[in-house]
């Protein structure tokens, strides 16, 4: 098996999700739980904003890495997590991450036209 980490995650994730969703009597729509996950992520981010200093009218505070990490994990926490709702494996992940990272380094090197270029 390839990518074992990422599949480690992926399971891991799927666990804690069925524990949750079976502890607590949960049963949404696949569109529900995908909009409660993504409003979660976007609150997670927000977290992330809190701890780099987004408010340009306030003194600057030093950024506490070990923070941003945490939130950065609780971010991957959903993103994993709705990964697995549309039925996306680490390794389909994996796999779909290379072939956009290879089209933007293409476009990046202006091969997908002007809007690109550099």
């Amino acid at each position: 098996m390839k990518n074992d980490k990422l599949n480690e995650i992926f399971q891991m994730q799927r666990e804690l999700d069925d524990f949750i969703k079976s502890g607590r009597d949960l049963n949404y729509s696949l569109s529900e739980w995908l909009q409660r996950k993504a409003i979660a992520l976007n609150v997670e981010m927000a977290e992330v904003m809190d701890e780099v200093n987004y408010k340009w009218w306030k003194n600057n505070a030093e950024i506490d890495k070990q923070k941003v990490k945490e939130e950065l994990v609780d971010v991957f926490h959903f993103f994993v997590s709705m990964c697995l709702d549309v039925g996306m494996t680490g390794d389909e992940l994996h796999k779909l991450y290379i072939e956009k990272n290879e089209k933007n380094v293409s476009r990046q090197r202006g091969k997908f036209g002007k809007d690109y270029a550099q």
